[in-house]
């Protein structure tokens, strides 16, 4: 049965008239009742009609974002692009984290869509199109970032990286590697599963043997690396792939504590997802899979305004591409040369 407004005015101990008043922010209501309508709002799982007039009244000039980890550099570089757009067009942006947990993400698109924001720009981690979609009210405007769902069903800006890591594997095969270990992030992400099909396909194509266990996953937070790799090395792996900014910084820190050189006692292949000096000191001692976060997070805020001020307009799909940047070696080097 379909949760009313009475059901939350109910739970939270108010009138109906408080509900549709704190949801709209039509008039003053003490941050202790909000709490209470906005708690009262997730418990009960209510979600508006995105077009019912009450909830369309005036714009609050405020998006929500909500991200996986904003501990992590990547997103947090991305959040501040996002909100320099945003800011320039006279919006405000509202960040919620979780963690990479998927009933925190529905707690927050619950919250979010309940009427504090005029738009939504999700990096999701749901595995099922199906919950994800089941939260958005109709009409609500939402722009995917970063990680999309096989259905098309909302507008979506993000980073192709097949063609970087293809090459990064046909690159390592043609120096001699031939047992190159890749890690990735969470399975069940659509980014991870396209930087894992890259690999596969580039290991049959540069005929290296096809060996499951030197694929390895972890995910957007942090110390996720360090077991990965602790399994890719005991593969006696020579060179290893990083397929996100986070891992690959741990990744180099892990093995310059275990005292393994980059370029001469493994080779290291690192997203680099966010600006940093730190890339900059092995810049020549490994390559680089560099992603346009800036643009990412600058495409999102561009195409959320957009959908805010057209719902009815074509769904609209963005995919930029990142750079491959291998250092530079002798054409003569070979592993047998170290």
């Amino acid at each position: 049965m379909k949760v009313t407004i009475s059901d939350v005015a109910r739970l939270a101990g108010v009138s109906t008239a408080t509900v549709s008043h704190t949801i709209n922010n039509t008039r003053y209501v003490s941050s202790e009742t909000k709490e209470r309508v906005y708690q009262a709002i997730a418990e009960l799982g209510y979600t508006p009609d995105a077009s019912a007039r009450s909830f369309r009244t005036g714009k609050k000039k405020t998006i929500g974002f909500i991200v996986p980890d904003i501990s992590n550099k990547f997103f947090g570089t991305m959040i501040e692009s996002v909100e320099n757009y945003l800011s320039g067009h006279g919006y405000h942006l509202i960040i919620a984290n979780t963690k990479e947990d998927m009933d925190r993400e529905e707690t927050n698109i619950r919250l979010l869509t309940a009427g504090l924001v005029d738009g939504l720009l999700v990096a999701s981690t749901m595995e099922d199109f199906g919950r994800f979609d089941q939260l958005i009210p109709a009409g609500f405007p939402v722009v995917l970032v970063d990680r999309t769902f096989e259905v098309k069903k909302y507008s979506s800006i993000c980073v192709s990286n097949f063609q970087p890591i293809y090459r990064s594997v046909c690159r390592l095969a043609g120096k001699g590697d031939q047992r190159i270990g890749i890690i990735g992030g969470l399975p069940r992400l659509s980014s991870t599963k396209e930087r894992i099909s890259a690999y596969q396909q580039a290991v049959v194509d540069c005929g290296l043997p096809q060996d499951e266990s030197l694929i390895r996953y972890g995910d957007s937070m942090e110390n996720s690396a360090r077991t990965c790799l602790d399994e890719l090395l005991e593969q006696k792996c020579d060179a290893v792939i990083v397929c996100q900014g986070l891992m690959a910084s741990e990744t180099i820190i892990y093995l310059h504590k275990k005292g393994i050189r980059l370029s001469s006692d493994i080779d290291l292949v690192s997203f680099v997802d966010y600006d940093s000096n730190f890339y900059q000191l092995y810049a020549n001692q490994m390559d680089c899979i560099v992603q346009p976060v800036e643009d990412l997070g600058e495409a999102a805020g561009e195409q959320i305004l957009k959908r805010i001020e057209d719902p009815e307009a074509p769904i609209f799909e963005k995919v930029l591409t990142s750079a491959y940047r291998p250092y530079n070696i002798p054409d003569s080097w070979t592993h047998s040369d170290r």
